[in-house]
């Protein structure tokens, strides 16, 4: 009786602390490519279909993407690899 109960105990420690250590993050992205007024659009688009990602702003002018996202649900490298797919390559500015 008490072996499933433990477990049910361990299995929501496990649910409960990797929520607690998900956190909202933001980064900015240098985007390759931009070379027209749609091209942020289809950044932009390409970094939404991304779960876990809450807003995006691109700039065609700077030549990047602020993107803030749920880190519990993904991360840089699938943030820039969403982008790449879409044609326009880009990595963290920094």
């Amino acid at each position: 009786m008490m072996k499933p109960l433990i477990s049910a105990a361990f299995v929501f420690g496990l649910v409960a602390s990797t929520t607690a250590f998900a956190a909202e993050r933001t980064v900015i992205l240098a985007v390759q490519n931009m070379y027209c007024a749609a091209c942020p659009h289809t950044v932009k688009s390409s970094l939404q279909s991304v779960p876990g990602v809450k807003a995006v702003s691109v700039s065609y002018q700077d030549k990047t993407a602020v993107v803030t996202f749920d880190d519990a649900k993904t991360n840089v490298k699938a943030l820039a690899t969403a982008t790449t797919n879409a044609g326009y390559p880009s990595a963290p500015k920094g």
